[in-house]
């Protein structure tokens, strides 16, 4: 079963400083008929303001994934990590017991957008983590890349949930199959460009800031459709 999330269905929040589009209830959105896609309860597309930022704050019993689209992205923690992150980086935190962290722009000129990403742990009070990796394009063009996971992906960061995060650069008329799971469930969110997915249930058009949730057993057909440029997604397999 494929239902698409259309970028017009998101909800808008939109400060001074930061445009962010909440694919899930967050913040001031609050809607409990879309809380969460099973172990995902959040994912958030932001724009963020040069020299702005969310100061110290913290989490705990989550896994956030963060993935920097364009820009540069300033991270620190209690743990003592400092980073910044260039377009193209994802960054794993697992906060546990507990952790307190900050984002920004550090940029005069520029935003920075981010994809931030909110999963359940598969148990609460784990030590807290946190990782960074960045990830070159040609490893994701035309392929599935999984950049963090729960399982033993080579080169990924370590989640401490059973899930895969997957990148990818498609180029037009190029095809990727991924075999949906019967237990499972898939959540693609479409960064740029567009998309055509298809299985058994029919084909769908993506375009920019759609999603689609799918579930139950699908042998998934993903091809690249942008009259120019790549299409840029997000996969996530979680259970």
């Amino acid at each position: 079963m494929i239902k698409v999330v259309t970028s017009a269905e998101r909800h808008t929040s939109n400060r001074e400083w930061i445009h962010s589009e909440f694919s899930f209830s967050f913040a001031d959105y609050d809607d409990p008929s879309n809380a969460h896609f099973g172990a995902l309860l959040a994912h958030n597309d932001n724009e963020l303001k040069p020299e702005q930022g969310m100061h110290e704050h913290p989490h705990h019993d989550l896994e956030i994934i963060t993935y920097v689209v364009s820009g540069v992205l300033k991270h620190q923690d209690d743990l003592g990590n400092h980073a910044d992150l260039q377009a193209g980086s994802v960054q794993m935190m697992s906060a546990g017991t507990g952790i307190n962290h900050s984002e920004t722009n550090p940029s005069l000129s520029s935003n920075v957008r981010f994809l931030q990403i909110w999963l359940l742990p598969d148990r609460p009070g784990m030590t807290p983590r946190w990782d960074a990796r960045f990830f070159p394009e040609e490893l994701k063009l035309n392929n599935l890349l999984p950049v963090a996971s729960g399982s033993a992906d080579k080169g990924a960061l370590k989640l401490g949930e059973d899930v895969t995060v997957y990148l990818s650069l498609l180029q037009t008329n190029r095809e990727l199959h991924y075999p949906q799971q019967e237990e499972r469930r898939t959540h693609i969110y479409l960064i740029s460009g567009n998309l055509e997915i298809s299985c058994s249930d029919g084909v769908f058009q993506l375009q920019q800031g759609d999603a689609a949730r799918i579930r139950k057993s699908c042998d998934l057909t993903i091809k690249g459709t942008s009259n120019g440029g790549d299409a840029e997604f997000i996969l996530i397999d979680l259970p």
